[in-house]
């Protein structure tokens, strides 16, 4: 493969798996996964239908009702956000009365969040339009690769991702 140019003396091919070169996330890890998300988010957006919530939103409310009552930083964990990211996302859940915050009872300092009766709800609602949302994915792809998928994501969003990631840089690599 002849090369179309260079990027910080990147070489870019003119090809890459049947994608041009032209497009960044054809070589770029990153970008790829970036553009398949929001991809696969407005799917899954599509697929909340008329609810008034995006997928995102669902993730949230199923990781809040799968978790019991995390705290504010135990769900930024494990969404991987930062506090002020996810005060963001939940403004529009509490305001809707979809979600509350707690404080602890042992840290008055210390938030909790769960849902509300409304938002349990909501949630069992959204779970019906999410399985719709399943079956289209896993017959588009199968179920096996949607499995090597699901995993290989979720080793892409964990700690020992990053620190491997971060070991040459770590090790005073580049």
């Amino acid at each position: 493969m002849s090369d179309t140019g260079t990027i910080k003396d990147i070489s870019v091919p003119e090809d890459v798996g049947g994608m041009p070169a032209s497009a960044i996330w054809s070589y770029c890890n990153s970008s790829a996964m970036r553009r398949a998300a929001r991809h696969l988010g407005q799917l899954y957006d599509d697929a909340m239908g008329e609810t008034g919530l995006k997928g995102t939103q669902y993730s949230l409310l199923s990781q809040i009702r799968l978790s019991g009552a995390p705290t504010l930083k135990a769900l930024a964990g494990e969404m991987v956000m930062d506090l002020s990211a996810l005060g963001h996302t939940l403004k529009p859940l509490i305001r809707d009365g979809l979600v509350e915050l707690v404080p602890s009872e042992t840290d008055r300092r210390v938030k909790h969040v769960r849902l509300t009766a409304a938002g349990e709800a909501k949630q069992a609602e959204l779970t019906e339009r999410w399985k719709v949302a399943q079956a289209r994915f896993e017959a588009a792809l199968g179920p096996e690769r949607s499995r090597e998928l699901r995993g290989l994501l979720g080793f892409l969003g964990s700690e020992d991702f990053a620190k491997a990631f971060r070991a040459e840089e770590d090790a005073g690599g580049s």
